[in-house]
């Protein structure tokens, strides 16, 4: 049994200690908001927090979360409450296909909670997920919204 808090609950799973993290989290959890993508680590598709950090969940063993807090992307809104990178994403219509974008946005969510305010070349570094149909532009304009908001709120703008 791997224990470990997924989305504030306490989940217990009789998985193999090496199971990638997430197909413990599709099909033994049953939270498919998470894709598989490449299987490698390098597409992103996959992308959840790890005790808030971003990881790779297809090429993370199940193994290594236990004890720990590991956020998919249904966990990501609070009380029913989009994220602020949730509700950019829908306003700025950033996806085509869809696919990329859980893994998308909670590796944009990781890096925001970071760096409430980063530049291009900081976001290029930070988020490296593919997105097959190139809606970087989107992507970016959606980031940006986000970032105006939170310097605003915070009296910067």
């Amino acid at each position: 049994m791997i224990e470990f808090t997924l989305n504030g609950a306490p989940v217990s799973l009789d998985v193999e200690p090496a199971m990638p993290l997430l197909w413990a989290i599709r099909e033994q959890a049953g939270l498919t908001g998470t894709k598989f993508g490449c299987g490698i680590g390098a597409c992103g598709a996959c992308t959840v927090h790890v005790d808030g950090t971003p990881v790779r969940s297809c090429s993370t063993p199940v193994e290594s979360v236990a004890g720990r807090s590991v956020t998919t992307i249904e966990g990501l809104a609070e009380g029913g409450v989009l994220h602020p990178v949730q509700r950019a994403w829908i306003e700025h219509q950033v996806p085509q296909c869809g696919y990329c974008q859980s893994g998308m946005i909670m590796a944009i969510a990781a890096l925001l909670e970071r760096n409430p305010s980063p530049s291009d070349d900081e976001l290029d570094a930070a988020v490296t997920n593919i997105c097959r149909c190139g809606t970087y532009q989107r992507i970016r304009e959606a980031v940006h919204s986000v970032t105006q908001t939170t310097e605003a709120s915070n009296g910067r703008a």
